[in-house]
């Protein structure tokens, strides 16, 4: 009787087997159908098995390049809008006004007070980036100020730095030479 139950034993996995290719056949065909219809052109469906996926791997590198460069390109509208935007919301230096077209007049510093809050906008090439770290000591261990936010953003060979800092309470004429050494100090480095 042995010899009988293990052929229905082997003959039920068998066929499970089987079942499980069969199925797993099936979904892959389903699969390649489905990312055969991604693609733009469906004039495809007619070539071979290997071509199509060929086809959509090329198509998913090309879209994966175009994501990379309009990354770059919103990265550099992002950086430029919000320079700009800072640099236009009505500072009190003017005269100081940031030129980020011509990477030869770097580095540049505007700084506009808003009571005790000061934002520093600092536009420097790659080689003088090392410029914000020393604005950040000054400001810190000489001058006392309290860092709320620092961020840069690199655009070609200039960096953009912002820096918002609280003043402490100290008198006027102390704080107000604050903006006058900044600019000293990034003067020094033209």
């Amino acid at each position: 009787m042995e010899p009988s139950h293990s052929n229905t034993a082997q003959s039920r996995r068998s066929v499970d087997r089987k079942t499980i290719e069969k199925n797993r056949r099936m979904q892959m065909k389903s699969l390649y159908s489905e990312l055969i219809s991604l693609l733009p052109h469906h004039s495809s469906r007619t070539s071979a098995l290997p071509d199509q996926l060929d086809e959509a791997a090329n198509y998913i590198k090309k879209l994966q390049v175009n994501v990379e460069k309009k990354r770059e390109r919103k990265r550099k509208l992002v950086a430029t809008t919000t320079f700009e935007k800072l640099n236009s919301a009505g500072s009190s230096l003017a005269s100081s006004s940031v030129d980020v077209s011509v990477p030869k007049r770097l580095p540049k510093i505007e700084i506009q007070e808003m009571g005790s809050i000061l934002h520093i906008f600092l536009v420097t090439s790659l080689e003088h980036k090392f410029m914000f770290g020393e604005i950040i000591r000054v400001l810190t261990e000489e001058l006392g100020a309290e860092i709320t936010h620092a961020g840069y953003s690199i655009v070609d060979d200039a960096v953009f730095h912002t820096l918002h800092c609280k003043v402490e309470e100290c008198d006027y004429g102390a704080r107000s030479q604050i903006p006058e050494r900044l600019e000293k100090f990034v003067n020094s480095v033209n």
